[in-house]
């Protein structure tokens, strides 16, 4: 495929702002998209450069587009691709240093996507790759030709891969997920724990072969959460270009999935707006339930992630809890994005087998086991996002999953909670909650401080030092469980000044520290603070 092509192709709508013949006729042999400064060392030559132009503001000075463009230029890319949602246009500036440094540029208009543009490049080679005749650096012809019907037919994940490594000897090979998940895997390949397969893909370098193993991406665009690696775990003597091409096939394969994916989330979104309406209907949630595959029987699970408030958080929430779950065998569950932000499930928890390690196949437990183990290898996808999970109780029928949902909110708000304050992934379980402070921690702030305001009455201005003075107090004498005499060790005081101070507190808040109730509230508004 050659750059000219794309200015061909009415569905992206691309224009062209400079290039001249020879430019425009250059093969294009990838796509990188990119919004860092200086993007060199991560091109390979041949390739278009999609950008957002997040990296310029019209307050930078002319070098740094120069620089940006010159390293497209030592690169070899073929052409820059610039999208004009962050401006509004395409600034004049970077035409004019396309122009000094030979490269093609053309504008992406706002309503055409990066993958669009990627997913057009990479079908159309593997279109041109079936049609053309095999030489020393690609599959041959007749692997090709297979592949493809395979893939036509619906061909299942093992099969593709076992054919697509067959002229290589049939090698040991894997294609894993993320989280270390095994997509297929060839016959000669023992099965990979994901644990271990998780380890193995953060010591790989993306795309780098070294002598004892080999790891590449399948598709450069996919999510942290979303990416599958072609993994193969032995030496093998084949060129890069033939295993390039064996991802690529895995990359068609994926976006299938994710097609039929994105169709099932429809019924899924339906299933959760109506059980988390104030009166479900009896009738619908049954319906609503077998619309997305799921019994019309309990028991059931349900869980929420959340990624943050970023634009995409909740698009990556829902791929990382989807991801998440397809570590439960066989047993079903239904995904959908929340219009609060992240992403909710609605999981069966009376079918499949728990996987290894985890207890009593069918059991709700094994289910929250399972998921708390997986959450740190889910962390460690991407260093940038810290994912939060909260996890309902079981939800004994369809009625129930109303107060399975308030439940998950809750515990979510708890882990989001718990993990800002130490910087920490949580995934916070419902069941986890039976401490006060746990259970404070997922009422929402507004409430919260609002409480304790109220309940602390004056002291809740810790801006003055005397209140500041009593509230540390308050707090020592509630923790030593209302002992003046540790109290006052605790703080070096003599007890008569403990007890003047608690006096203070008692007057101003309006409670009775000898009573059990007044304690557990004062306790509540200090933890509320």
């Amino acid at each position: 495929m050659h750059v000219e092509d794309l200015l061909r192709l009415e569905s992206l709508d691309l224009t062209l702002l400079w290039g001249s013949p020879p430019l425009l006729a250059r093969e294009i042999s990838g796509v990188t998209a990119t919004d860092l400064e200086d993007p060199g060392r991560f091109l390979q030559r041949g390739e278009i450069v999609l950008s957002g132009l997040v990296w310029w503001s019209a307050a930078d000075e002319e070098a740094k587009t120069d620089r940006f463009v010159a390293a497209l230029r030592d690169a070899g890319a073929a052409a820059l691709l610039a999208g004009e949602e962050t401006h509004g246009t395409v600034p004049e500036v970077l035409v004019d240093a396309c122009r000094r440094h030979g490269i093609a540029l053309l504008s992406v208009p706002v309503h055409t996507s990066f993958r669009a543009i990627t997913d057009t490049v990479y079908l159309r080679q593997w279109g041109d790759l079936s049609r053309r005749p095999a030489d020393h650096y690609a599959l041959p012809e007749n692997v090709r030709g297979e592949l493809s019907r395979l893939l036509a037919d619906g061909a299942d994940p093992d099969t593709l891969l076992t054919r697509a490594v067959a002229h290589l000897g049939a090698p040991p090979c894997y294609v894993l997920s993320a989280t270390g998940r095994t997509v297929a895997r060839t016959p000669a390949a023992p099965p990979l724990p994901a644990r271990q397969a998780a380890r193995r893909l953060k010591a790989a370098a993306p795309f780098a072969a070294a002598p004892a193993s080999t790891t590449l991406r399948v598709d450069p665009d996919a999510s942290p959460y979303g990416q599958w690696y072609l993994h193969l775990p032995g030496p093998v003597d084949a060129p890069p270009r033939m295993l390039h091409e064996i991802a690529e096939v895995f990359a068609q394969y994926r976006q299938g999935l994710l097609r039929r994916r994105a169709a099932a989330r429809v019924p899924a979104t339906e299933l959760l707006e109506l059980a988390a309406a104030p009166r479900p209907g009896s009738a619908p949630l049954p319906a609503a339930l077998r619309a997305c595959g799921l019994p019309d029987h309990g028991p059931y699970t349900v869980i929420a992630v959340s990624m943050g408030a970023e634009e995409g958080a909740a698009e990556a929430g829902a791929e990382a809890l989807d991801e998440l779950l397809r570590h439960l065998p066989g047993r079903r569950f239904a995904t959908a994005r929340l219009a609060t932000g992240g992403a909710a499930a609605v999981i069966a928890t009376d079918s499949g087998a728990p996987a290894a390690g985890a207890p009593g196949a069918g059991a709700p437990g094994a289910v929250v086991a399972t998921l708390k183990g997986l959450w740190p290898t889910l962390d460690a996808c991407d260093d940038a996002t810290l994912p939060y999970g909260g996890i309902s109780t079981p939800a004994a029928g369809p009625q129930e999953l109303n107060g399975a949902l308030e439940q998950v909110r809750y515990a979510l708000t708890a882990a989001v909670r718990a993990g800002s304050a130490d910087g920490t992934a949580q995934l916070t379980a419902v069941e986890d909650l039976t401490t006060l402070d746990a259970l404070l921690a997922g009422i929402p702030a507004d409430v919260r401080t609002a409480f304790g305001v109220h309940a602390l009455g004056p002291l809740a201005d810790d801006t003055n030092p005397s209140h500041r003075m009593l509230l540390e107090t308050l707090d020592t004498f509630l923790a030593h469980n209302g002992s003046w005499a540790r109290t006052a060790e605790a703080l070096h005081l003599h007890v008569n000044t403990v007890h003047y101070r608690i006096g203070r507190v008692e007057l101003l808040t309006g409670r009775d520290l000898a009573r059990l109730d007044h304690k557990l509230d004062l306790k509540a508004a200090l933890l509320c603070r």
